[in-house]
């Protein structure tokens, strides 16, 4: 099970790292750009991680779940499984919906109320981004 236990961390820090840079270090950053500029890093930041975050998801989902019910089992690792569920639930019912309204919109013409729609996702992000890190934390912690 230490591959099993590697792997979970790998990915787990992996998807914590870059659900990080996102939320605290490029949405900041992009907020700064004048409107059609920011709105096309937006567009194609959402085409990129729409391929990328999935490919983390699904195995940290798995070695997770893994690691809480045969490697490590306790309490630190059933709650980085649930803390990593709170995620999962937060993309498909938050942030998901959002970029797929986000990835049809025109830069150049966006919809009017593209600045509150940018804003829900910013909030659904905090908990997304706080919950990866979370659960990469409590992960860690369980294999202590």
């Amino acid at each position: 099970m230490t591959a099993v236990a590697a792997l979970a961390v790998i990915f787990a820090g992996l998807l914590a790292g870059e659900e990080f840079v996102v939320r605290w270090g490029l949405a900041p950053a992009m907020r700064s750009l004048p409107d059609p500029a920011h709105l096309r890093i937006w567009i194609a930041l959402v085409r990129r991680l729409r391929v990328l975050v999935p490919m983390l998801i699904a195995p940290t989902v798995a070695l997770v779940i893994a690691l809480a019910v045969w490697a490590a089992p306790g309490p630190w690792a059933w709650a980085s499984l649930g803390v990593l569920a709170v995620f999962v639930a937060s993309s498909a019912l938050g942030t998901v919906p959002i970029n797929m309204q986000v990835i049809e919109w025109d830069p150049d013409q966006p919809p009017p109320d593209w600045p509150t729609v940018i804003a829900r996702w910013e909030t659904i992000d905090v908990l997304r981004s706080s919950t990866a890190v979370a659960s990469f934390a409590l992960l860690t912690i369980s294999l202590l």
